[in-house]
């Protein structure tokens, strides 16, 4: 009970969102034109293909995905489980709206993008992507493929993207050889790497920072003119060359990449001989706190 106090309500209305958004993605560009989402998504989509009518896309999304988040209940806590199952619910029941319900013809083509395939792929995985990116940013899962790789690509001696690229070749093969064409698989490729890259911008973000190290021996001149400069919160550390054997310090300092060129200007104008090692950070937490101490 004391975990599910953790549970925030603005995360469910974020992932009711996601999973309104992903449902978008996969009914209207997708679906209508045979192509197939990644993951459980697209096992499901083949499903619901293959087998009578009265059994729908919503009925397998709902069926594979549901036992797979309680399977994976211990390894990814009650708070992923119950936000994941939310999610998937959510999407299901869209996705049976869209397709049964609202009068939204999505038998034939895509209401949007017609018989474009290229179109369909890339808009279905950009959109799909966005559910599924605000899905895992904000505490769950859209598909049960992640669970199943965390669960068993360890005990493979692979890495959970290797277990979901493996997972979506075999699919892929499948799809052609059941629906005896090989057109449709590929262009669900574009539909997943489309949606790989948008689910890395949501998490990480379109506008990475730069993180730079900086060793120097005069630290206090390049501290006191970045923080001046900038004004953003700086860290440094005592270090020691291996080779000199002599005393220097590390300065840890966060950035956009806008002011990169500035500040290797800064650094080297005080010390010509400072390294400078600079590399993208994905996520930055506490930087308002970091700011405001060095305002002070």
């Amino acid at each position: 009970m004391k975990k599910l106090k953790n549970l925030k309500i603005k995360n469910f209305i974020i992932l009711f969102f996601a999973g309104i958004i992903n449902a978008i993605g996969v009914t209207i560009f997708l679906q209508p034109v045979k192509l197939y989402d990644s993951g459980i998504s697209g096992t499901s989509m083949l499903l619901s293909q293959v087998t009578p009518e009265y059994l729908p896309l919503s009925l397998f999304l709902i069926v594979l995905n549901i036992p797979i988040f309680l399977f994976g209940l211990k390894k990814q806590g009650i708070e992923f489980t119950i936000y994941s199952i939310f999610t998937v619910a959510i999407y299901a029941v869209s996705a049976w709206l869209i397709t049964d319900i609202l009068p939204i013809d999505v038998s034939i083509v895509s209401p949007l993008a017609g018989r474009d395939l290229f179109l369909c792929a890339l808009f279905g995985g950009l959109i799909s992507g966005i559910g599924s990116g605000l899905a895992i940013r904000y505490g769950g899962a859209i598909d049960g493929i992640e669970v199943l790789a965390v669960i068993f690509a360890k005990n493979l001696s692979i890495t959970v993207g290797t277990f979901v690229m493996i997972y979506n070749v075999i699919l892929y093969i499948i799809c052609g050889i059941v629906i005896n064409s090989w057109i449709l698989p590929l262009y669900s490729i574009v539909t997943y790497v489309a949606a790989l890259k948008i689910i890395d911008y949501i998490i990480e973000g379109f506008d990475r920072s730069k993180s730079a190290i900086i060793i120097t021996t005069k630290q206090e001149e390049i501290c006191e003119k970045l923080s001046s400069t900038f004004e953003n919160g700086i860290t440094f550390f005592n270090a020691k060359g291996y080779y000199s054997d002599s005393d220097k310090t590390m300065i840890y300092f966060v950035l956009n990449r806008f002011q990169v060129g500035k500040m290797r200007e800064i650094v080297h104008s005080i010390d010509p001989n400072a390294y400078i090692s600079i590399t993208e950070v994905a996520d930055i937490f506490g930087a308002k706190q970091i700011k405001n101490e060095t305002n002070k």
